[in-house]
């Protein structure tokens, strides 16, 4: 959502998906790093996606042809369109978050970007793992944080407390799930009997 100035040295590899331009079959529609990094990304690439089409890519083409004006259509969708969408739908959900957790101890990381929310909830009673469980239960899918912690000390709290959660719904389920969640995570602290000393902090 802002300007950002990329870390570039000979062995950064940036992979962009065109998923948010109503691509989500390509993935993988940018690679920009060293040739031979890209040849070997496309190599295997093109071994693990051996049943890929073509459709995407070849629509995504001409978003990138230098118009008679400069311009590219990939940027102006993606200022345009894309990211006043993603922005506003980010926001909402944060604030719809706030409303339903108020009085809970939890964090929402800086959405840059993204489609998804990060939440921490610190202390949080129970694992993230088993979060999501009691969610799937009611309906509700999240992605449970530990997964992202790949290569950390498993016994690091942290790592146990926090979850993905995507805001790109109907607006009306959005907020249905949001409620759903709060509520989850209200009863754990409550059955642990720690809420009230994260109320009086």
């Amino acid at each position: 959502f802002e300007d950002v100035t990329p870390l570039w040295n000979d062995n950064t590899i940036v992979v962009l998906s065109l998923s948010k331009l109503g691509l989500p079959g390509a993935r993988t529609g940018i690679v920009i790093a060293r040739e031979d990094f890209i040849k070997d990304f496309t190599n295997i690439s093109s071994l693990t996606t051996l049943s890929s089409g073509n459709l995407g890519p070849s629509i995504a083409k001409p978003l990138f042809a230098k118009q008679a004006d400069g311009s590219r259509d990939v940027l102006r969708a993606s200022r345009d369109i894309v990211k006043p969408f993603y922005r506003e739908r980010a926001r909402l959900a944060a604030d719809m978050f706030r409303e339903a957790m108020a009085g809970l101890p939890f964090y929402i990381h800086k959405p840059e970007g993204a489609i998804f929310l990060w939440l921490w909830f610190d202390g949080l009673p129970i694992t993230c793992h088993e979060l999501y469980e009691r969610l799937k239960d009611r309906g509700v899918l999240i992605s449970a944080g530990h997964h992202c912690f790949v290569g950390l000390d498993n016994l690091w709290r942290h790592r146990h407390e926090c979850i993905r959660v995507t805001y790109c719904l109907d607006e009306e389920l959005l907020r249905e799930g949001i409620a759903l969640i709060a509520d989850e995570v209200r009863r754990a602290y409550l059955e642990a009997g720690t809420l009230e000393s994260y109320a009086s902090e």
